[in-house]
């Protein structure tokens, strides 16, 4: 993310997010998820996230059946994040 190749769409719930959040992430909440949301990622790799990486799925194959080309997610998602030392943030 650092060296702008990836655009991280987080899709856990607000209340999630202030209270741990990926430095850099957008959210777009699963609950809501609609692929249209997704900002235009302007040649980055789309990259979906949650907290295990089930939710980050769910929001693959829901962007994959309106037809973009989003296959990728954050294995281990927020706890596999942490557990690898990468920094977050708080506040949402």
């Amino acid at each position: 993310m650092a060296d702008g190749r990836y655009l991280l769409v987080d899709v856990r719930e607000p209340n999630e997010v202030a209270a741990e959040a990926y430095p850099g992430g957008i959210v777009v909440p699963l609950s809501s998820f609609d692929p249209s949301g997704i900002p235009d990622p302007e040649g980055k790799q789309v990259v979906f996230a949650c907290r295990s990486g089930k939710r980050s799925v769910t929001a693959s194959l829901a962007a994959q059946n309106a037809g973009l080309p989003y296959d990728r997610h954050l294995a281990g998602g927020m706890l596999g994040w942490k557990a690898a030392g990468l920094p977050t943030r708080t506040g949402g």
